[in-house]
């Protein structure tokens, strides 16, 4: 177990130093909005800004939060807790167990991304991602490292209520920062094409809506790999054209803001969200 353990980890870190450069190299050819047009030293500190907050998070998970993973995970499967393996235990198949965490994976990542947008002290901190007023495939690790603590601590407790395995974990992880980074990418699919991925994935057209500056799209599109549970839970939302959109949030607006310092300092400084507008913004 702990070999396969390692090889998802290793496909992991490999998947998504691909991903960024070829979502890089397509953002430098095609870009949606010109966030950088003639100025590369711009895009060199958005990018190292945005990696040192990713880095230093991947790293933090590592040390500190991989090794509690996976006492919850094989605490659960010794004890035979946990929703799936109950379900195992009634005679679910190994692969509908694998199927079912990615999906309660999801689910809880929709979840929690929701409340992170309601609860006002979790919001001073998901609000760093919110912030970037150049949204690209960089932006697809611009968390706080506050949020990023208080996820995984709480993932402790969903691996023991679930009885979700560590490298179904890892697995999930896998593929939905594959599409986390294509939605937050400066690029467009051709519109049939977003269409249709859009009906089970999360994609660029989908994912940008959230990041608008007006509140009611900030508040809709949660979902993070699958695009469903936002179709369920009704927060769906789309924008046209999408090219009139206006990316990031007003209050931090300043280039202090969006240093690192300004990144690991943004939740314990002053911001107002801004009330529901009236707007022509159609759903």
């Amino acid at each position: 177990m702990q070999a396969l353990i390692n090889v998802m980890e290793q496909t992991q870190v490999a998947a998504a130093a691909i991903g960024l450069i070829l979502l890089m190299l397509l953002e430098q050819a095609h870009p949606f909005f010109d966030f950088f047009k003639g100025s590369i030293r711009k895009k060199g500190k958005h990018l190292a800004a945005n990696m040192a907050l990713g880095l230093t998070n991947a790293l933090l998970i590592s040390v500190f939060f991989v090794g509690t993973w996976l006492w919850a995970s094989n605490w659960a499967y010794q004890n035979q807790f946990g929703l799936l393996n109950w379900l195992a235990i009634a005679g679910l198949p190994a692969w509908g167990h694998t199927v079912g965490a990615v999906l309660l994976m999801d689910l809880w990542m929709y979840l929690w991304h929701l409340i992170n947008h309601k609860i006002p002290f979790l919001w001073r901190f998901h609000r760093v991602h919110h912030a970037d007023p150049n949204m690209d495939v960089t932006t697809a690790s611009r968390f706080h490292t506050g949020e990023i603590v208080f996820s995984s601590l709480l993932r402790i407790g969903v691996l023991l209520l679930t009885g979700i395995y560590l490298w179904e974990l890892l697995l999930y992880e896998t593929l939905m920062f594959a599409v986390v980074q294509l939605h937050h990418a400066n690029i467009a699919l051709p519109p049939n094409v977003d269409k249709v991925l859009r009906t089970i994935i999360v994609t660029p057209a989908m994912h940008k809506v959230h990041h608008s500056r007006w509140q009611p799209e900030t508040d809709s599109n949660y979902s993070s790999l699958f695009s469903f549970w936002d179709r369920l839970c009704q927060t769906f939302r789309l924008h046209d054209p999408l090219s009139s959109l206006r990316i990031g949030l007003d209050e931090f607006d300043t280039p202090e803001d969006h240093k690192v310092q300004g990144l690991f300092t943004m939740p314990f400084r002053k911001g107002t969200r801004r009330p529901p507008e009236e707007s022509n913004q159609e759903l």
